[in-house]
């Protein structure tokens, strides 16, 4: 019995994916799978599984369907979820977008129905009014031109049952963001890989608490102290140099955004205003209500979402990091310029 059920762990698809999670040990593949054995063992004990076979005289075949289809990738899933709770809900949400919406499809099938099974995670989604022929681009390519979307602002309201988890990002904000980051990489791509692509511009905070002191009670024994997470000189001079180099590429982004309106002043104060209420305010606002705060049309206000997304995608950034810092700076800088431009004419 526990040489069929160590088969049933080594040879079952999510137990790689489970591994590279972090959520088995990584001494070696056989000590991962032989406790995982045994807690999958210990689970179906505890339900009286063994029992239930033989009473209803299932044969091999079923049980092993059973236990692979059924309790282990529950055992799996339940540890997944307790340890990145927001990455697992988000890419729930995400495979449940691009599968369901209009705006998304399939380009690894030719509609005919005889095509073999893929899991969803290998299956391939693209934009719907994208050709059939629309060529992959390797791994490296996209995580570099997926570096242009800019890390979404999250939202903080709390939903749930028990109201302990935060939205992140609604349901059609998510749909503009999958949509965002496939233009950009402008490549279809499998799900596994659109759903990391996606979640890295999302501020998804996973948190697992552990204990950081034994359980002994006698106060014996060796003692830990939590790692010094301070800034040590070497990393603040590395700060120091990142934050220099966003504000220069900062000055350079706001330079290009000068030259598309020509110079004029009126023009660039709109356009950095339609910059911070439609991408870097932490208040949200739909693209009516920022033309009506900023006295424009919406045509107008489209026409600088255009102009202003098209100088983001010129950045060149060879880390998500500098991006992030080019953010927080870009941030910063305009909403300095837009404060004043209420009350003095904004000078580049």
């Amino acid at each position: 019995m526990w040489s069929e059920l160590h088969r049933i762990v080594s040879h079952h698809p999510l137990v790689r994916a489970s591994r590279s999670a972090g959520l088995l040990v990584e001494e070696g593949a056989s000590s991962a799978y032989t406790d995982l054995t045994q807690e999958l063992f210990v689970q179906l004990l505890s339900k009286n599984r063994f029992e239930h076979y033989l009473d209803t005289e299932m044969t091999d075949y079923e049980i092993e369907c059973e236990i692979g289809q059924i309790e282990l990738t529950n055992l799996l899933t339940a540890e997944l979820r307790k340890r990145h709770p927001e990455s697992y809900r988000l890419a729930r949400r995400i495979s449940t977008l691009i599968q369901s919406s209009s705006n998304f499809r399939r380009f690894d099938t030719s509609g005919t129905g005889d095509e073999p099974h893929r899991r969803l995670a290998d299956r391939v989604y693209g934009l719907s009014e994208w050709a059939d022929g629309k060529r992959r681009r390797d791994s490296h390519d996209v995580e570099q031109r997926v570096h242009i979307i800019p890390v979404r602002a999250r939202d903080t309201r709390m939903v749930g049952c028990t109201g302990d988890s935060q939205v992140v990002i609604s349901n059609s904000d998510l749909e503009d963001l999958i949509v965002s980051v496939l233009d950009a990489v402008d490549s279809p791509a499998d799900v596994r890989t659109l759903r990391s692509l996606v979640m890295s511009r999302l501020p998804v905070m996973d948190i697992y608490l552990v204990p950081l002191d034994g359980d002994d009670n006698d106060g014996e024994g060796n003692h830990f102290e939590p790692v010094d997470k301070n800034e040590n000189p070497e990393q603040g001079l590395l700060r120091r140099e990142s934050e220099n180099e966003a504000a220069g590429f900062v000055d350079h982004f706001l330079e290009n955004l000068h030259d598309t309106v020509r110079g004029k002043l009126k023009q660039y104060n709109r356009i950095l205003g339609v910059l911070w209420h439609c991408y870097l305010s932490p208040t949200q606002s739909t693209q009516l209500e920022v033309a009506a705060v900023l006295g424009v049309s919406d045509s107008l206000v489209s026409d600088y979402r255009r102009r202003i997304e098209t100088e983001l995608r010129a950045l060149s950034f060879s880390q998500v990091e500098e991006a992030r810092r080019f953010e927080g700076a870009l941030r910063q800088r305009v909403r300095e310029l837009v404060l004043a431009g209420e009350e003095t004419e904004v000078a580049v």
